[in-house]
């Protein structure tokens, strides 16, 4: 099966309105795009951010017509409101499969593989994570998701007590239990990430070993080790809860943090933990250290 899509660039004030105008006229999907390399990173609760300059991506089943659609967009809109219209017939194809030829098997620490299905890697004094891409967050190939990745294949993680705080996909509680962790339990907001968690686990072979949570549900422990990969905003402002999650001498990953926003969690952690040098990958950094 065919498809049209139109693509238009627009301001972020008109990008909603020519994303609900899209959708009246019939488009089965809309998408932004960031159209100038412009990050966003942290909106407030309840905020959707968009780009100053957003790509609006339509698709259309191939009995629509673009040049109707274009006529009626350009009678709703300002012409110095659109940029860049582009139209074009893409062929249907399995999604899935093609994201999977961008994601291969990646090692960490030359103790661990995270590899897609069927791309499995075995070798002596390794375990292999088998993961897909899914709707939670959490392949392995984020800076955020590898910086806990590395240091959970660099540390002796044996009969260790695991919380992750942040789930979502469950990469790093599976990690943890195929590391020799006695036993994870994964915290999220979104039922999703739960049930991502569940999925991956049970693929894994450790769903015996993983407890999910939304956090109504969760009754509070002491781990030995606690994993927070969330954002900072969240971080600083639950760092008094993370931290009650964590046995004395217990050992706090923490990443979702830019190099800039480091000084603020660092201060947010102070009176509990003691942080070893952070480390940077790209712009996103990890912070480690153990509870007084």
């Amino acid at each position: 099966m065919a498809w049209h899509q139109i693509s238009v660039i627009t301001n972020e004030q008109t990008a909603p309105h020519l994303a609900d105008f899209f959708s009246a006229l019939g488009a089965v999907s809309v998408t932004y795009m960031d159209a100038e390399d412009e990050p966003v990173y942290e909106p407030a609760i309840g905020e959707t951010k968009i780009w100053s300059n957003t790509q609006v991506i339509a698709l259309y089943e191939l009995d629509a017509d673009p040049d109707l659609i274009k006529f009626q967009v350009y009678k709703q809109f300002k012409a110095d409101e659109l940029q860049r219209w582009l139209h074009e017939a893409i062929e249907d194809q399995e999604w899935e499969r093609a994201w999977m030829e961008f994601y291969k098997p990646m090692k960490f620490s030359d103790r661990l593989w995270v590899c897609p299905t069927d791309q499995e890697q075995y070798e002596p004094g390794t375990v292999c994570l088998t993961l897909d891409p899914g709707l939670a967050f959490g392949t392995g190939t984020h800076p955020t998701t590898a910086l806990c990745l590395e240091w959970l294949a660099s540390h002796d993680l044996t009969n260790k007590t695991i919380i992750d705080y942040g789930c979502g996909s469950g990469i790093l509680a599976v990690a943890s239990i195929l590391l020799n962790a006695k036993i994870a339990h994964g915290i999220d907001i979104d039922p999703q990430a739960i049930t991502a968690t569940q999925s991956n686990a049970l693929k894994n072979n450790v769903r015996d070993k993983i407890h999910c949570y939304l956090p109504e549900q969760f009754s509070p422990l002491q781990a030995d080790i606690v994993l927070a990969n969330i954002l900072a905003k969240p971080l600083i402002e639950m760092s008094d809860q993370i931290c009650n999650l964590l046995i004395s001498g217990g050992q706090l990953v923490l990443s979702g943090i830019l190099f800039e926003q480091a000084d603020s969690v660092i201060n947010a952690y102070k009176p509990y933990i003691n942080f070893n040098p952070l480390l940077q990958q790209e712009d996103w950094i990890r912070l480690d250290g153990v509870k007084r």
